[in-house]
């Protein structure tokens, strides 16, 4: 029997959904909210790893790591795959590539929190295109403020033009992201379509971590990479795999407000970047979006 014990312990139901039952709403928001802390968390540890090899080389490792490991626990049976397979599994790859490329690129120019904010901007929108009632608009707006609020500092609106511009990019595909992985999810049993997609993401990263430092890869930074891997993107993306399966994606993206507001924690407790009464506001106001989300789904 193959070894699945990471996919077992992961997928408490492994069969593809089309509509999340209401009695998962409540776990999925659980596993929902411990993928955005260990993302976040381990941006913020990453931080060393950035500033020593570059965010580029960083991130094709990390990825090529997480495929690696996911693919020897699952052992994805890719003769067996249709074309539809292949392509819904190639395109989140992509997704993922150029939202971790873009997104730890940022978080080298400006605050966490700050990328974090931006780059939440994805899911609001996938959150907002799915309100079919007018009240629902209230967790969305909330969430916009909260985020407002943590983009300011004492200083004013923070962050270069650059780094801005990285996260917006890493916004879309955060976005993009969150609909092709609810897709992915209902076309692979388990977390083989996560397997499949990781080495896409791989592949595709790898020109861009060639570029940075070509194959020259200091043997510090294939371990730190292979320790970070697990927090981001691993556990992250297959958590989140999980959890759509039982969650309407415009739900999800809501529940994504706490992100920030992790994010902005995250930065202050491992990189001592200080947070004003207003970012704390913020952080009130996306906790109290993605709880209201959270009651209104069941």
């Amino acid at each position: 029997m193959k070894d699945s014990t990471l996919a077992d312990s992961l997928a408490f139901d492994t069969a593809p959904s089309s509509a999340a039952p209401r009695r998962h709403v409540g776990f999925a928001a659980l596993l929902g909210m411990a993928s955005m802390s260990c993302g976040q968390f381990g941006s913020a540890l990453s931080a060393p790893t950035l500033a020593a090899f570059g965010a580029f080389s960083t991130t094709w490792l990390r990825l090529a790591w997480a495929a690696v490991i996911l693919a020897l626990v699952v052992r994805p049976k890719l003769r067996s795959y249709s074309r539809a397979h292949w392509r819904a599994a190639g395109v989140l790859g992509v997704a993922m590539a150029g939202m971790t490329l873009c997104f730890f690129s940022a978080i080298e120019r400006i605050p966490l929190g700050l990328a974090v904010a931006i780059d939440f901007l994805g899911p609001l929108t996938v959150a907002t295109l799915g309100v079919r009632r007018l009240r629902a608009l209230l967790w969305p707006l909330l969430a916009i403020a909260g985020v407002l609020l943590l983009a300011h500092d004492r200083a004013g609106w923070v962050g270069d033009p650059i780094g801005m511009l990285l996260a917006a990019g890493a916004a879309c595909g955060w976005g993009s992201y969150i609909v092709l992985m609810k897709k992915t999810g209902a076309l692979f049993p388990g977390l083989e379509g996560l397997s499949v997609s990781l080495i896409a993401a791989a592949l595709v990263a790898t020109p861009f971590g060639l570029m940075e430092h070509g194959l020259n890869i200091a043997p510090m930074q294939l371990a730190a990479t292979a320790g970070l891997a697990v927090l981001v993107p691993l556990l992250p993306y297959a958590l989140e795999m999980i959890a759509l399966r039982h969650m309407p994606a415009s739900s999800f993206g809501i529940l994504m407000s706490v992100e920030p507001a992790i994010g902005a924690l995250a930065g202050f407790v491992v990189l001592h970047q200080p947070m004003t009464a207003l970012q704390l506001a913020g952080t009130l106001f996306v906790v109290s979006a993605s709880v209201g989300v959270i009651v209104a789904s069941k």
